[in-house]
């Protein structure tokens, strides 16, 4: 059995104080900590076994469902060792939890990255814990490609995932491609996938018709989507105005703090999940890095193919979380939401993960004032300690 004491705990809808969280795997009480000294003696519980928050952030682990690297490695580098090197990473960015994320390139190589990241599902201890799988592409629209490599795009196909149905919990996908809209009705009728859409050319009135049909989600909302216009709303409109999820890089290069606020005001924050988008060079100083095969130059806090396209991020949740908190006048407790119980309703975890209660892993991260990362804990196992 496990203490954290003297800190703030942040629950679903406000922040405790002058209380302890008490855990093993498991989040087993939140108690008094007047009653901390008799709960200690009653339980035997050792010197070690007591951490001091001094007076940080006690918060639910954050989740990130749309990360492709950290700390030099890349989910496509396919390997169990580069997925393990990112999950060590991103934890000591307050992640508990995350999705690796894959990029619009050869068959062999997806599949390859799906074959790592499914065999990574099983292990803990080390850092974060993988959830599954993020596919992001290769079921996107050329026009709207960003930095995914239009060469491997195709066109949406349930042969191409049939054998992955264990291991992928998001796909990323553009439905105009999706002739009659059969994927997207196949996949909403015979899985728990969560289909999202993004880097798309779609009208307001496609991306409509295709949430009616199953698409529940869409992928860094504003980027590498038809925009909103007055005459035509597009997929930025579409979302605005329906009930999917969304998410948002608040790294403020992505997007402008002032579109913060539009988006969360319109949609709620409860609709609203906070990603990285993160790349290899996450955690590590700019230079010439890859993504998907094609060359990053990362400067001045951002990421960019050779022709200025943005090529992901580096941006650690923890800083995409401050952001929000210093241009909206969201609370606390409302900001980490959406990079906590927000992601974890997406993938349907939120029964175990994504808050701090009683029953659910102990999936804790301490923070301060300025949103430094101090502990990270992933069921229970400190993974990263400041």
């Amino acid at each position: 059995m496990k203490i954290i004491k003297n800190g703030q705990i942040i629950i679903k809808d406000k922040v405790l104080k002058n209380k302890v969280l008490v855990f093993k795997r498991k989040i087993l009480d939140i108690i008094d900590e007047e009653n901390l000294q008799q709960y200690i003696n009653k339980n035997n519980i050792k010197k070690d076994e007591i951490m001091d928050a001094q007076g940080n952030y006690i918060s639910p682990g954050f989740i990130d469902i749309h990360v492709h690297g950290c700390g030099g490695s890349d989910t496509m580098d396919g390997t169990l060792e580069d997925i393990e090197t990112i999950s060590e990473n991103v934890c000591k960015n307050g992640v508990t939890a995350f999705l690796p994320t894959t990029m619009t390139m050869a068959k062999e190589k997806i599949y390859k990255a799906l074959n790592a990241i499914r065999e990574s599902m099983s292990n803990i201890g080390k850092g974060s814990r993988v959830l599954g799988a993020h596919m992001e592409g290769p079921f996107i629209n050329p026009k709207y490609k960003g930095a995914q490599n239009e060469r491997y795009i195709e066109k949406p196909d349930y042969n191409f995932i049939k054998d992955y149905l264990d291991t992928i919990k998001i796909i990323t996908l553009s439905p105009e491609m999706d002739e009659k809209y059969e994927f997207i009705k196949r996949v909403k009728r015979d899985t728990d996938i969560v289909l999202s859409i993004g880097h798309t050319d779609a009208t307001y009135e496609q991306a409509i018709e295709a949430m009616e049909l199953g698409i529940s989600h869409g992928t860094h909302t504003f980027n590498a989507m038809t925009p909103l216009h007055h005459r035509k709303p597009g997929v930025v409109g579409a979302i605005m105005n329906s009930d999917v999820t969304c998410e948002l890089i608040a790294d403020k290069i992505h997007i402008h703090p002032g579109a913060f606020n539009v988006l969360i005001n319109i949609k709620g924050f409860n609709k609203v999940v906070l990603i990285t988008d993160c790349m290899r060079a996450g955690n590590l100083n700019d230079g010439i890095y890859d993504l998907g095969g094609q060359k990053v130059i990362v400067k001045e806090n951002s990421a960019r193919l050779e022709d200025g396209t943005l090529a992901g991020s580096i941006l650690n949740l923890n800083n995409g979380i401050k952001n929000i908190f210093k241009n909206t006048n969201l609370k606390i407790q409302e900001v980490v939401a959406m990079a906590s119980i927000n992601p974890a309703r997406v993938i349907g975890v939120d029964d175990r993960k994504g808050s701090i209660e009683i029953g659910k892993d102990a999936d804790v991260t301490i923070f301060d004032e300025e949103f430094n990362i101090r502990t990270t804990i992933v069921e229970g196992i400190v993974v990263f300690k400041a």
